[in-house]
């Protein structure tokens, strides 16, 4: 046999990471389409589609990711207690995930998954998906308490970067914390949680702080707390989305953090269903921050069992439970409009509840608001003229 012949051979024994020429060919162009090596990719020397997989998958993709373009993980089994660490990517690196991403199990804090980095491309295969195990972490307590669970996905320090058809399920608490992100652009992301629906608890779908420019749209939320929470940021987007089974779509809970303001977020064409709340802004009694330029547009609201919209300046850890509602946090330039929700609460639950401190909600939008089904609370607050509560 030649020696040419057997390169191929040896190749295969190399194991569980392979790297070739970017022009070479890939397993699937479509779903990660080659990329041509520029004048920046011939300055770094970095035009190479790299493959990772198995048990040792995770750390040689980390150790190698400043040398990849274009990094595959197929068949990731990530080993207990470690994060899988792309926290080190160069500018414009592109990760496809393919096949099953796992974790061991076992009780820390995590994440599980953290990938930083300025004009990175995160894209799902078809049919991959990142299990976080989280049937072995679930037992009713969540972050208060029991089983210390891991959170799983930082995509943090996250700069004109984009995250495509990336389906995540059984997260053991919180799914996918967006921070110091500027220009983060997510499209036809799923988090399924539906196996936690009797243990899962705060298995937030997406907490978002301290970052601005963000767009998810065409997202699908199966899980037990709030699909979105804006804790901080400006022009945060959030559209075209299905949440369903938790807490609703969130502002807050604002105060108490380093940055306490939340300014121009748009909530359009959602759809929120089998939930505790619809819509829902809370601001922490007796602390200082802001919420603006807040828009609810277009929101369709369906089995909800306690709250239609909420609205509270007296947030404890609770809903109504803070007490007197504080003005340290005013709500301004509300809009609240196009909500469709005709019989949507239960009859135990309250259609809209509005808890404003003195002089703390103004120069609101109420219009082409709907919601029914359930009580009228009786001990609204300081509710802006246009509102109805």
């Amino acid at each position: 046999m030649k020696t040419a012949s057997l390169i191929p051979f040896f190749l295969a024994l190399a194991g569980l990471a392979s790297c070739s020429p970017i022009a070479d060919p890939v397993a699937d162009p479509v779903a990660a389409p080659l990329i041509t090596p520029g004048p920046a990719n011939k300055l770094n020397k970095r035009a190479t589609a790299c493959t990772f997989s198995g048990s040792t998958g995770a750390a040689s993709a980390s150790k190698s990711q400043q040398s990849c373009s274009t990094i595959y993980l197929t068949n990731i089994a990530v080993p207990s207690g470690v994060t899988f660490d792309l926290s080190n990517l160069p500018s414009n690196t592109h990760i496809i995930f393919q096949g099953k991403t796992t974790w061991g199990y076992k009780e820390w804090a995590g994440p599980l998954l953290q990938i930083k980095g300025t004009g990175i491309t995160i894209t799902g295969d078809t049919g991959a998906y990142l299990d976080g195990g989280g049937a072995s972490y679930w037992d009713g307590e969540g972050g208060s308490g029991g089983k210390t669970k891991p959170k799983f996905f930082y995509a943090h320090s996250l700069t004109s970067s984009t995250i495509t058809n990336l389906h995540i399920q059984n997260t053991p608490v919180q799914a996918v914390s967006i921070d110091g992100a500027n220009g983060l652009t997510i499209t036809g992301m799923t988090i399924d949680n539906t196996a936690g629906n009797s243990l899962g608890k705060n298995t937030d779908g997406f907490d978002i702080g301290d970052s601005t420019n963000v767009v998810i749209d065409g997202a699908n939320v199966y899980n037990q707390d709030d699909c979105v929470a804006v804790n901080s940021g400006t022009s945060i987007t959030v559209q075209n989305s299905v949440c369903s089974g938790g807490h609703g779509l969130s502002i807050g809970s604002v105060g108490g953090r380093s940055d306490n303001t939340v300014s121009g977020v748009t909530f359009y064409n959602n759809e929120v269903k089998n939930s505790v709340n619809g819509i829902r802004i809370k601001a922490i009694e007796g602390d200082t921050g802001t919420i603006t330029g807040v828009t609810y547009n277009k929101i369709t609201l369906s089995a909800i069992s306690k709250y239609g919209i909420l609205i509270e300046q007296n947030y404890d850890g609770g809903d109504l439970d803070g007490g007197t509602p504080s003005s340290g946090i005013p709500i301004t330039k509300l809009v609240v409009e196009n909500i469709s929700g005709s019989g949507a609460v239960s009859s135990s639950g309250y259609n809209v509840v509005i808890a404003c401190g003195s002089g703390a909600c103004s120069s609101w939008t109420w219009s082409n608001v709907v919601v029914t089904g359930g009580k009228t609370y009786g001990s609204c607050s300081n509710v802006p003229s246009v509102a109805k509560c």
